[in-house]
């Protein structure tokens, strides 16, 4: 097929339905390979393995912004403000810690997330479990590495998911549409919501 010169759609009409081809834009977005051969996935992951070093200072550095949120919400309460900045270093940390070798600190990052989400008056959400949820991310942390470590994260990881899962239950029984919607099974494996 050859390619086309203009930006217009093409239209095929035939007796009982029309065919509309867009305009293949994406060639132009599309860059060559290096003519040496190179993998530009080898040489993503050999970038990665250079800053791999850094990992364990970014992740303690999005745990004391974590931190800093909480203490916020501590001494300002709750409010549309602090709710939201409490909310994007959970999901940061949720987001980045897998790429930085801490995937069990993602969990408990998403737990919070579903937490602050979810719950519909915002007030109401627990000083004590926000503090259990932030605690906990910053010890997984801290005590990386321990040889023991496992069974404890895994503990401590389902019991706080089933706590919040009480309490959305409970804050959301009013709304069964709802509720449903937040339990639902994932879709992929793998995928975990918020």
């Amino acid at each position: 097929m050859a390619a086309r010169k203009d930006d217009t759609p093409s239209v095929a009409t035939y007796a009982d339905h029309e065919v509309i081809t867009p305009p293949h834009r994406l060639r132009m977005a599309v860059v060559p390979g290096a003519a040496d051969g190179e993998d530009p996935i080898a040489r993503a992951e050999a970038a990665l393995a250079e800053l791999a070093t850094e990992f364990p200072n970014w992740m303690e550095a999005e745990c004391e912004r974590l931190e800093a949120a909480r203490k916020q919400v501590r001494r300002d309460g709750f409010s549309d403000k602090t709710h939201d900045s409490l909310f994007r270093a959970a999901h940061d940390i949720k987001g980045e810690a897998a790429t930085f070798g801490y995937p069990t600190v993602g969990a408990v990052a998403e737990s919070l997330c579903r937490l602050l989400e979810h719950t519909p008056d915002i007030t109401r959400i627990p000083m004590a479990l926000v503090d259990q949820h932030v605690d906990a991310a910053r010890a997984i942390v801290r005590e990386t590495g321990q040889a023991d470590l496992g069974a404890v994260v895994a503990a401590l990881t389902r019991r706080l998911r089933e706590v919040t899962d009480e309490f959305l239950r409970d804050e959301n029984s009013e709304r069964p549409d709802y509720l449903e919607s937040i339990f639902a099974p994932a879709l992929a494996a793998g995928s975990g919501g918020v």
